[in-house]
């Protein structure tokens, strides 16, 4: 399944000020620079049970920050079979910059393309979103 998904891999750019924080993993960080978030591993997304909605679909966090002013804005789409879009859970307090965090609803399991924005600047990754297997 994951060769029909091309995920992205981290690129170990870290946002500002994190950079001393030894708490943080610096191979999950993905950014440009601009807009930042912290990928799974593998470029896999594995959903326990808690994280399955009544609906089938897929809640989980995704932190960010933002070196750009603006509220951020998340997109996305199923990229082997047709699904409905998935939607955002963006609380509001966090301010115009810096840390902001989400959560990310995909409709189904599958291979996603997730678009961040905020201000003029745009993030984009894609991974493979699965629900765990019973052992």
């Amino acid at each position: 399944m994951l060769r029909s998904c091309p995920v992205t891999r981290p690129n170990h750019v870290i946002p500002p000020g994190l950079g001393q924080n030894p708490g943080h993993d610096r191979a999950a960080y993905y950014g440009n620079g601009r807009l930042w978030t912290v990928l799974w591993p593998r470029g896999v997304v594995v959903a326990g049970a808690d994280d399955v909605q009544r609906d089938g679909s897929i809640s989980m966090k995704f932190p960010w920050w933002r070196q750009v002013h603006g509220d951020l804005k998340i997109t996305g789409r199923r990229l082997d079979a047709p699904a409905a879009g998935l939607r955002a859970d963006i609380p509001s307090g966090y301010g115009p910059t810096g840390f902001q965090a989400s959560g990310i609803i995909f409709a189904t399991e599958g291979c996603w393309q997730v678009t961040a924005s905020a201000g003029n600047a745009q993030l984009r990754f894609v991974t493979l979103v699965v629900k765990a297997r019973p052992q």
